[in-house]
């Protein structure tokens, strides 16, 4: 016994494309421009080196002093003097007060005021080493430049754009179709 069988044949549909290219053209016309530089200024500022140089130490000490200088240190040494006297002075009449202590507070300083200081005696350099002071300042050199910015002015023109539009045609090139047959 035959079955019967059913054959298909289906074709399918078929697009044409077909397309026009767009036309793009752009021209730029060159823009105008000026440029201008101010020219830049120079200042130069100068601060002078100084030397200075100060004996008045090394001659003091040579005891070449000035007038001035010998009558305040005299005057110095005098006050100076006065403290210590009184100081002395002091400090004796203090150990007086407290004499019923016992010891030999008169005696003690009857030696102490008829003693000088042991005297001391060295070497030294007339003037002594650095009494010399000198002092050095560098100079400077101030260079100041004012510069001037370029005075720039351009002129831009617009690009000149021309364009076409480009189209697209869709056809149909193929219909679809479906046959079907029986066969035994």
């Amino acid at each position: 016994m035959r079955i019967p069988q059913l054959r298909m044949e289906a074709t399918f549909a078929r697009l044409a494309i077909s397309t026009e290219p767009a036309q793009l053209e752009i021209t730029q016309p060159p823009a105008e421009m000026t440029i201008e530089q101010p020219k830049p200024k120079l200042e130069i500022d100068v601060i002078r080196p100084r030397l200075t140089i100060d004996q008045s130490q090394a001659w003091a000490e040579m005891n070449l002093k000035h007038v001035f200088r010998l009558i305040e240190d005299a005057a110095k040494d005098g006050y100076e003097t006065w403290l210590a006297y009184v100081e002395t002075v002091s400090a004796q009449g203090d150990e007086l007060m407290k004499i019923e202590n016992g010891g030999d507070v008169i005696a003690e300083q009857a030696q102490a005021n008829s003693e000088g200081p042991p005297l001391e005696f060295n070497i030294g350099f007339v003037p002594s080493p650095f009494s010399v002071k000198i002092d050095y300042e560098p100079g400077k050199l101030i260079m100041d430049w004012k510069i001037h910015k370029p005075l720039i002015d351009v002129k831009p023109h617009h690009p000149i754009i021309r364009y076409k539009q480009g189209a697209v045609h869709i056809d149909l090139a193929q219909r679809n179709s479906l046959r079907i047959d029986v066969v035994m």
